[in-house]
């Protein structure tokens, strides 16, 4: 996916993967996917997807602070 926000471009397909959670399963209507990726510029996104029930129905990439990025990483245990 990729989405420019604030005239950059973030995408998931020129950036560096760092962590992925998941929960529930596939086809699960209340389950959903987290991945945090960095640009080669060095600037944060989350990636999310998840059921029409889940916290993240949509496809959506959401850009993060360097601190927010690492507070993912803790809570996530990356």
């Amino acid at each position: 996916m990729k989405k420019i926000i604030c005239k950059v471009e973030y995408d998931t397909e020129n950036a560096e993967l760092l962590g992925k959670f998941a929960s529930g399963f596939f086809g699960d209507p209340e389950g959903y996917e987290e991945r945090l990726y960095v640009t080669p510029g060095g600037k944060y996104f989350l990636y999310v997807n998840g059921g029409e029930e889940s916290i993240h129905p949509a496809e959506n990439i959401t850009r993060l602070s360097a601190a927010k990025a690492e507070e993912w990483k803790q809570n996530h245990e990356i």
